[in-house]
């Protein structure tokens, strides 16, 4: 058997390797974009198998697809297949490309071509029977598959990002009703305020990890609406009308996932802004997650001369020189991905406001970002929340301590003994290098009873005191 196969295009012939699904266009596009050294994202391809198993679902049900006889047929299994992930690495582009994502649609159609040829038992490459182009893109365009494709792509993995969201969430509310009796200074501008719980600090983290993950549940929304069948430019040019009412219900029920036809094809194939809005959701759950990971290193700062209010698991060796030396290694890895993500997030808005007229050529660059950020906020999110979040325990001794030696402390007795007097004992503490307790209990302000009530959980708690 001969290694390569002979392949023609507009440009000429060129040799292709006979083992491999992909044919002249894709070897073409790996030629003219050896740029990222990535690879197109697998829940790209996986998506886009799911589009072209809609389009050529519609197109049989219209009379196209018909011959030979088990064209459809290897047509359908083929594409189930891309979507499964089994071709992946036959998907060979750079993720990064020009053409507005043609030349991923372009490999798709070539994988499925000829690994339906090949089902049917013929040799690869035989395209009269099974055509890249006449066949696999019947009525479709690169502007109206990929777009949707990556949409749908998206929704998968946000949902993912909200079941590891809702982890995290789940981990520290469980920390909020374990430390609730746990009182503690709060701190503003690093500087000692007022009493709080280490519980109701856990708690708020939650309540903020919950606004972001409705905000990612309601985004959904927005990506449901596509413009399959809008073909170039979305007037539908070179589809059938039945084709274009049809095709994204079929859509919808092989993905089990509510999309709808966009009223208006043009607007939907020119802008990109749903992207830009679905980017900055993304990133405000980056900005919750990286002000909580950074309170965590602050609160477990020490051992000895830090913070030491809470204690992280410990999971590797610190330094190569510093002897017994354990570093907040999660946090900094949240940290890493968040700013990663706003980068992301930084390009992806500028690709979003970059289009020309009917198409913006930038979609690789979109789906690069998007597709990306996820990835990683799903797989930092999952290892915060296992491997770090759910063994934080409480240093109960120095946040005692903290609470008698701070003027924090006397917040909470304002109530009993004036701002005036609290002022004076403040200045008292600070000079003769006494607690506030027992310069409290000195001067008789209070009973022990009573200092002890004031700053009991259920005092600092409650939402303002009762006359």
């Amino acid at each position: 058997m001969s290694e390569f196969r002979i392949e023609s295009d507009l440009l000429g012939e060129k040799e292709i390797p006979a083992d491999v699904y992909w044919g002249i266009h894709t070897a073409r596009a790996v030629e003219n974009f050896p740029i990222s050294k990535q690879s197109v994202h697998p829940e790209l391809i996986q998506s886009y198998g799911l589009i072209k198993l809609a389009c050529a679902k519609t197109n049989y049900s219209l009379g196209y697809l018909t011959r030979p006889e088990g064209k459809a047929e290897a047509i359908f299994n083929a594409c189930e297949e891309v979507a499964t992930g089994k071709w992946n690495n036959h998907v060979i582009v750079d993720a990064l490309q020009g053409g507005a994502g043609t030349s991923t649609n372009m490999n798709i159609n070539e994988v499925i071509a000829n690994r339906a040829l090949e089902i049917l038992g013929f040799p690869r490459a035989k395209y009269d029977i099974i055509s890249p182009l006449d066949d696999i893109n019947l009525h479709q365009s690169t502007n109206d598959t990929y777009p949707t494709a990556l949409k749908l792509a998206t929704i998968k993995m946000l949902r993912r990002l909200e079941s590891a969201i809702i982890l995290l969430l789940e981990a520290f509310q469980t920390l909020e009703k374990q430390f609730s009796d746990v009182v503690k200074v709060g701190r503003t501008e690093f500087q000692d305020a007022a009493l709080i719980t280490l519980g109701r600090e856990m708690g708020a983290y939650a309540d903020a990890l919950a606004r972001d993950r409705w905000r990612i549940y309601k985004c959904e929304e927005r990506l449901r609406v596509v413009n399959l069948g809008g073909t170039a430019i979305g007037t539908g040019l070179g589809a059938p009308r039945n084709y274009i009412f049809r095709v994204v219900d079929n859509l919808r029920e092989l993905s089990n996932i509510g999309f709808s036809r966009a009223e208006n094809l043009v607007d939907a194939t020119q802008n990109l802004d749903v992207f830009g809005e679905v980017s900055g959701i993304i990133r405000s759950y980056a900005i919750t997650i990286n002000k909580i990971a950074n309170d965590l290193r602050l609160l477990s700062s020490g051992p000895e001369t830090g913070f030491r209010e809470i204690k992280l698991p410990q999971l590797q060796a610190g330094s190569s020189i510093m002897p017994g030396k354990v570093n907040p290694v999660l946090p900094e890895a949240v940290s890493q991905v968040v700013f990663l993500t706003f980068g992301y997030d930084q390009t992806l808005s500028l690709a979003c406001a970059s289009g020309n007229l009917e198409l913006n050529p930038f979609l690789p660059l979109v789906a690069h970002c998007i597709l990306n950020m996820i990835d990683m906020l799903i797989n930092v999110t999952q290892l915060f929340a296992e491997r770090c979040v759910k063994g934080i325990s409480a240093n109960r001794e120095v946040c005692r301590i903290n609470v008698n030696n701070s003027t924090a402390t006397l917040t909470a007795l304002i109530q009993k003994i004036g701002y005036e007097k609290s002022c004076e004992i403040a200045k008292k503490a600070s000079s003769l290098k006494k607690n506030i307790r027992d310069i409290v209990l000195e001067e008789g302000l209070l009973t022990s009873e009573e200092f002890d009530l004031l700053i009991a959980p259920e005092s600092i708690c409650r939402l303002g005191f009762n006359d």
